[in-house]
């Protein structure tokens, strides 16, 4: 059984005991959560595109952390202009504890 869910603006393929990361989520580690937004529903037998008004996947926070550093440079050729930055995404770790339709 899997479904895919809407969080935070991305689309995730979630199935149960599953752990993936993403954008930061309100709320501290070991929380509950819950993600109404369910695209898609399938199991075994049927999949499941309408009605899934009241299909949930209820989440628990396992730990904040930050992804690598990407570095971002900026060059004007001839003109001795250069900037270099760096950033790091914040991502939260989740593990899916229950899809329910």
């Amino acid at each position: 059984m899997y479904a895919i869910v809407d969080i935070q603006g991305q689309q995730f393929k979630v199935e149960k005991g599953q752990k993936l990361f993403v954008h930061r989520l309100p709320g501290e580690e070991g929380d509950a959560v819950e993600f109404n937004k369910v695209l898609l529903f399938a199991d075994e037998n049927s999949i499941k595109l309408d009605k899934l008004k009241s299909a949930s996947v209820k989440a628990t926070i396992l730990n904040h952390q930050k992804g690598d550093k990407k570095i971002v440079f900026k060059k004007k050729r001839r003109k001795g202009y250069e900037k270099k930055n760096g950033h790091r995404q914040s991502f939260t770790k989740i593990q899916v504890e229950e899809i329910s339709l």
